[in-house]
């Protein structure tokens, strides 16, 4: 059995998902496989891989399942002690997977750790070094297209951004894969929250590089599906992660944090659709059978709710800082 299982969800990536796994071809450590879950592409990109790259495991799904539903395929296929996954707009540095495999070994509280994220097009910026939430209900990516020499130490986060993350797959059997409601978006955040419940970690690891793209398969960084999805999906990550009292303490934050947010899509153009994702997730939050998935109370994790909330208050700071 190897070590690692690389799982990567394409979905129409004929343009860089070859970049993407030629650069695995050339790690320095060999004790992985490398699985993609096709969700339906009709561009050729599925034909792609199966031809140039027969070494891959490739799962063709009948239909696009998003995100959450190609890497979960990926997860209940592989039976190696951790799970690396890597979006198809990615490109690996010879060194990345070995980085990752070290870190959760000398890590043994650790659920996830996060890869030094790059920006494909600007290699001295940074696209990712770990994703916070904060008090307001804001999800951000840490050091985003600032210089990447400032984060060069590796050090605890909220929650491994989904576009480069190794999990460790025992922890996953223990708190549940990724929730497929999510579809796409904040789903890396959610599965993130749901360790730190659990009272385990999630770290960030410099020596991991990674170069990303970026919205390559929704097309562009502010766009109806994306705005839409991210507000559904954040009043959903609030009511399946926080007992109610914590939301009643957060209150006085998530009303003007999501005011302000309906601000600065509506000047984009986009008020209406963020609106429309809001009203969705309070839909799904109604729905009974979707009451099952929230995060049961329990008193052992006390401490670790504790902590989340200092968290919540002093990345609230940290995101003005």
């Amino acid at each position: 059995m190897q070590k690692v299982t690389v799982v990567i969800p394409n979905f129409n990536g004929i343009s860089f998902i070859g970049k993407c796994l030629d650069s695995l071809r050339v790690q320095n450590f060999t004790d992985f496989s490398v699985t993609v879950v096709d969700n339906g592409s009709s561009d050729g990109s599925r034909e792609l891989v199966q031809q140039s790259y027969p070494e891959v495991h490739l799962i063709a799904l009948p239909e696009n399942r998003g995100f959450c539903g190609a890497v979960n395929e990926g997860i209940l296929h592989s039976d190696a002690p951790y799970v690396l996954l890597l979006n198809n707009d990615t490109e690996a540095e010879t060194g990345f997977v070995r980085a990752m495999y070290e870190a959760m070994e000398v890590r043994k509280h650790a659920f996830s750790c996060s890869a030094k994220i790059l920006q494909y097009r600007d290699r001295t910026k940074m696209d990712d070094a770990g994703n916070y939430y904060n008090a307001l209900g804001w999800a951000y990516a840490r050091g985003k297209g600032k210089p990447e020499e400032r984060y060069n130490k590796s050090c605890r986060i909220f929650s491994s951004c989904g576009a480069a993350v190794i999990y460790r797959r025992s922890m996953l059997d223990e708190i549940g894969i990724f929730d497929e409601e999510h579809f796409a978006y904040l789903e890396d955040l959610d599965l993130g929250y749901r360790a730190r419940i659990a009272g385990y970690e999630n770290w960030y690891i410099p020596a991991a590089r990674v170069y990303h793209i970026g919205s390559a398969t929704t097309g562009s960084r502010y766009n109806e599906f994306k705005i839409r999805y991210s507000s559904r999906n954040n009043i959903y990550l609030i009511y399946k992660n926080m007992p109610i009292l914590q939301i009643i303490l957060n209150l006085p934050f998530l009303v003007p944090g999501f005011f302000i947010k309906f601000l600065f899509f509506a000047l984009k153009g986009f008020g209406r659709e963020y609106l429309a994702g809001i009203k969705n997730g309070f839909s799904i939050c109604k729905n009974g059978k979707k009451a099952e998935k929230k995060v049961k109370f329990r008193l052992c994790n006390v401490k670790n709710y504790a902590q989340l909330q200092l968290e919540l208050w002093a990345n609230l700071v940290g995101r003005f800082l």
